[in-house]
């Protein structure tokens, strides 16, 4: 029986809790000391121009110190406050041996372990929209926005041992709530023991109960300046002994970093 430490990390594009966004070396360096063998990475960017033009999951990966990983991009292009997303169909999962193909926004899983088949699940968008704050990219000042919800993606890694998927789900909470029952359906299909990572957008034991799946953490993980709600989850069946559960706050994201090891059998 082989542990696995498993974690889920909302990066926000490698913004810090001021909200600059972060070069290249410096998000190398904040990974740097995270102890996981696999990582879910949520709202990263690649080739941004507010984030540097970095290849965030490449750099992540690097920091990590992973030997394989694959980014699914949910959104082509610059994303901006005006239109609703286009679906990239089908989803395309690119890996380290390729190159970025333009700027693109998404969903990334990384594993310092072999990889037998990775998989990508494409879940849809919802309709509604959410206020933000952001810059007004005519006059760099902060306004509030109405963006809409982008297409959400499921990525899987199959292990030696078990399969670990990554996901980042909408924002708006009956949304979330039916992209997580198709997940559950597109999981049963994978070899197990399955073990969902990512900010699933549902607080507590919801996402849990819907997913048909023990809580293998519980510990409020947003925001990570001072976390009131756990939005950032892993699931997985009964029987797989959590050990050391938690939520860290890293020098970027503004989501804690949720990690557990279990013990797949």
């Amino acid at each position: 029986m082989q542990a696995l430490r498993i974690g889920t990390w909302n990066l926000a594009s490698g913004r810090d809790g001021s909200g600059r966004s972060a070069d290249a070396a410096t998000l190398r360096a904040a990974v740097a000391g995270v102890d996981v063998d696999v990582l879910a990475v949520q709202e990263v960017d690649v080739g941004q121009p507010r984030s540097h033009g970095a290849d965030q999951p490449a750099e992540v990966a690097a920091g990590l110190g992973a030997r394989d990983w694959r980014f699914a991009a949910a959104v082509a292009g610059t994303p901006d406050p005006f239109r609703s997303w286009t679906p990239i169909e089908p989803p395309v999962l690119r890996g380290p041996d390729q190159a970025p193909s333009g700027p693109h926004y998404g969903i990334a899983l990384l594993s310092r372990l072999p990889v037998r088949r990775w998989s990508v699940l494409p879940l849809g968008a919802g309709r509604a929209k959410l206020p933000l704050q952001a810059p007004d990219p005519r006059t760099g000042r902060n306004r509030w926005w109405w963006f809409p919800d982008e297409p959400r993606l499921a990525i899987a890694a199959e292990l030696g041992h078990c399969t670990v998927v990554a996901t980042h789900l909408s924002f708006a909470p009956h949304t979330a709530l039916r992209q997580l029952v198709r997940l559950r359906r597109w999981c049963a299909r994978l070899p197990g023991p399955v073990v969902l990572a990512g900010d699933l957008n549902l607080v507590g034991p919801v996402p849990a109960r819907v997913f048909g799946a023990a809580r293998l953490v519980s510990a409020p993980s947003y925001p990570a300046t001072a976390p009131r709600v756990q939005l950032d989850h892993v699931l997985g069946p009964a029987g797989l002994d959590p050990q050391r559960p938690g939520a860290h706050r890293l020098a970027l994201g503004d989501h804690r970093l949720v990690t557990v090891t279990v013990h797949p059998r």
